[in-house]
């Protein structure tokens, strides 16, 4: 079983972080975002991405730091980079050594700068969102940019997996890089809702909170079946077969 996150726009370079790491995969394409986000101005990266003056700025700064080399002296592994609703679910600080190991091979972060990150990858701090309309060359956003390199690695991860299940715990904004089309294995999205003013409904802060939870459940238990996920129950949560399809499982919390 394969599973796919988002990343978060909130980040933390500081605190603890485990004393192994790896390195993302595909450098060379983020470097010549990082060659084409070195040419905005504050002003021209604020009107780009709809953030503050002193949002801007900073990523002005980080875009010119930005190096190709990445190790635990000037980076940190993803997993415990971002923060956010999704990654507070998912709790990293809480895997053991073998639980890293696992979602190693199993989980796979979505990225508007790095593609596909891999949980212990080590990254620079950044803003990226992969729905940002950056021009690159005749590529006129990012979609466009990472094409089907997305897919293909995912493809190529999912030979490896023993259960060629591919879970979607990201938001739209990033499985929309993902080429389904050329997706070898179906696709399985887990929904989640909760009870307010007489209705099931997505309420999005703790939908996100439940996607990491997912995230960590199946890295922690080494689940392999849609069966095992189905018994996902953090926080209150319960499989509702009836809400339910093929290719959605509906998680209800009262």
């Amino acid at each position: 079983m394969l599973v796919v996150i988002s990343p978060a726009k909130k980040l933390s370079v500081e605190g603890e972080k485990p004393d192994w790491f790896t390195t993302p995969q595909f450098i060379e394409h983020s470097e010549k975002l990082i060659k084409e986000l070195r040419k905005y101005s504050p002003k021209k990266l604020q009107n780009l991405m709809s953030i503050s003056d002193d949002l801007a700025q900073l990523n002005v700064e980080r875009y010119q730091q930005w190096t190709t080399n990445h190790d635990t002296e000037n980076a940190k592994q993803a997993l415990f980079t971002f923060t956010g609703e999704v990654y507070a679910g998912l709790n990293a600080t809480s895997f053991k050594k073998n639980e890293l190991e696992y979602a190693q091979q199993h989980l796979r972060i979505l990225s508007g700068l790095y593609g596909v990150l891999k949980p212990m990858d080590a990254i620079h701090a950044y803003r990226l969102e992969m729905g940002t309309k950056l021009k690159i060359g005749r590529k006129s956003n990012l979609y466009e940019f990472w094409g089907d390199t997305i897919v293909k690695e995912i493809n190529n991860t999912l030979k490896t997996n023993e259960d060629k299940v591919l879970v979607n715990l990201a938001s739209n904004e990033y499985f929309k890089a993902v080429n389904k089309k050329k997706l070898a294995t179906p696709v399985i999205t887990p929904v989640f809702k909760d009870f307010t003013n007489g209705q099931y409904k997505t309420v999005m802060v703790y939908a996100k909170k439940a996607r990491g939870a997912m995230a960590a459940f199946i890295m922690k238990n080494k689940i392999k079946t849609i069966e095992e996920l189905t018994a996902f129950d953090t926080d209150g949560y319960l499989f509702n077969e009836e809400a339910s399809s093929p290719k959605e499982l509906v998680f209800l919390r009262n």
